[in-house]
């Protein structure tokens, strides 16, 4: 039987998805999805059930296969691309999680990092590459380690498995406890120049290393599925997947993702680049060859927008944002910092919360929608800014153009406002779920059913905006925007930082 698809898992942070891809006539042919719930125990915390994220990820693979009437047979390989940073604790022996998993969202170990010693911190960001910050996954294992007492017990019999969505889902499908290069370089707990997992920080964090999964490439074959016909060969975490699924497989390019949050990756090549205000990642390994990726990161993007019509009932449907904004001239210097879970690059402040400046009495729902959606603009500049200046190594890559991808990319507003924030193209792909396409460019990579110049070539742009305003009429724009984020900056005591 001649062997034609790939499946992927994009298990995100709200929903999940198996999506079918048919390496003949390079497409996705079909998809099931799955909402899953949210847990918000306390002001800041964030969980979900990752029972629940396993049975359905399950179910939407196994109505996949009968959806598309295919025979599993036919199946090349299988890819995971997932939530990154989120924690999931299990039990070795039955597969079966101790406690919620602490999503990436959640900010309960903020006042944990907020006491790290200065050479710890130092040492995250030369090793890691990170920024020391509760968004990342080992103070959220740390947390486990002290406040869960099957944990503890867990962890002294060596059946402690602590581990990010993607080693979860390989655990249940194949039995096997690993994780991939990028989903390790999320932790802040792996060293991404020696790529290995930090003794040094282990220690500091007490999460004893065997309670961690073995690193593989990204495109490595890890074993068979313990319930289907065919391996599951590429693991990649979303954004990484994201840039890989765009194409953006060169150095100097660019890619934005509007989802829940905002994540901004440029590829490095292979070579680490240091950049004071940004994350420097690991943007895929393959075949043994470790390529890099600068990052930045928007923690509250397109679930801005949701919370506006899901809790202040300013739009009906979504789709209509776009036309809203339009309907106003200018945002009448109305700006909403959308800080809910703190702020992102390349501000790095997990204590400010959201806010919104310049309201009046003329003020109307419509220049509150604007000055959200705006708030996505604004903020990927200032990341892309960052980015493209010179970093700690001396060195600087110019920016020709942003690939973007996700929900928001969907509003039209949104792309050409971005566009004239970064008075450079932006380009829309002509396939949308780019996030996917990485995990399965990876599987295919893995089967060598594709080349890097074979993705290369799949890559077609949709859509193309250019700038139609002024350099001089965007800073002062922008100018503004920093001024409302001042406005919302607090330290660990809520005291507004001058």
């Amino acid at each position: 039987m001649e062997k034609k698809y790939i499946i992927a898992l994009d298990e995100g942070t709200t929903s999940l998805r198996s999506i079918l891809y048919n390496i003949k006539t390079n497409e996705i042919v079909s998809i099931v999805q799955f909402p899953f719930r949210q847990y918000y125990p306390k002001t800041g915390w964030v969980e979900q059930d990752a029972s629940e994220i396993w049975n359905l990820q399950e179910q939407s693979l196994r109505n996949l296969i009968t959806q598309a009437k295919i025979d599993p047979n036919e199946v090349i390989g299988l890819g995971i691309t997932n939530q990154r940073e989120t924690v999931v604790a299990w039990d070795r022996r039955t597969g079966e999680p101790i406690t919620r998993a602490i999503v990436w969202q959640c900010r309960r170990t903020s006042p944990m990092i907020a006491k790290l010693p200065k050479n710890i911190v130092r040492k995250i960001k030369s090793k890691t590459g990170l920024i020391a910050n509760s968004y990342f996954s080992a103070s959220k294992m740390r947390w486990i380690m002290e406040n869960v007492p099957m944990a503890k017990k867990l962890a002294k019999e060596k059946n402690l498995c602590l581990g990010t969505i993607d080693s979860y889902l390989a655990y249940r499908l194949t039995g096997k406890f690993v994780t991939d290069t990028t989903n390790a370089s999320r932790t802040m707990l792996y060293n991404i120049s020696e790529l290995k997992w930090d003794k040094e920080l282990l220690a500091y964090f007490k999460i004893p290393e065997h309670c961690l999964a073995q690193v593989v490439d990204s495109n490595a074959e890890v074993g068979q599925c313990l319930d289907y016909p065919f391996s599951l060969c590429g693991m990649i975490g979303d954004q990484q997947s994201s840039l890989f699924g765009q194409a953006c497989n060169k150095k100097g390019m660019i890619k934005a993702t509007y989802g829940t949050g905002c994540f901004i990756l440029m590829n490095t090549g292979t070579q680490r680049m240091r950049n004071k205000g940004m994350l420097c990642t690991i943007a895929s390994t393959i075949d043994g060859v470790t390529n890099y990726a600068l990052e930045g990161s928007v923690f509250s993007a397109c679930n801005a927008i949701d919370w506006l019509g899901n809790n202040l009932n300013l739009y009906e449907e979504v789709k209509d944002t776009s036309s809203i904004c339009r309907s106003l001239d200018s945002n009448d210097d109305v700006y909403f910092v959308p800080a809910f879970t703190g702020l992102g690059a390349p501000y790095w402040n997990c204590f400010t919360r959201g806010t919104i400046t310049g309201l009046t009495l003329s003020s109307t729902k419509a220049h509150i929608i604007r000055a959200c959606i705006e708030s996505l603009a604004y903020n990927t500049y200032a990341i892309v800014k960052a980015m493209s200046t010179k970093s700690m190594s001396k060195k600087s890559i110019n920016i020709q153009e942003l690939h973007v991808d996700g929900g928001g990319s969907k509003n039209e507003f949104l792309l050409q406002f971005q566009a004239d924030m970064l008075q450079h193209s932006v380009l829309k792909s002509m396939e949308s779920e780019s996030t996917a396409l990485g995990a399965i460019f990876m599987v295919a990579l893995c089967k060598k059913v594709y080349t890097l110049k074979d993705i290369s070539n799949i890559y077609k742009v949709k859509q193309t905006y250019t700038p139609s305003i002024t350099k001089y009429t965007r800073d002062q724009l922008f100018n503004k925007w920093e001024n409302a984020v001042k406005t919302a900056i607090y330290d660990s005591n809520r005291r507004r930082i001058k």
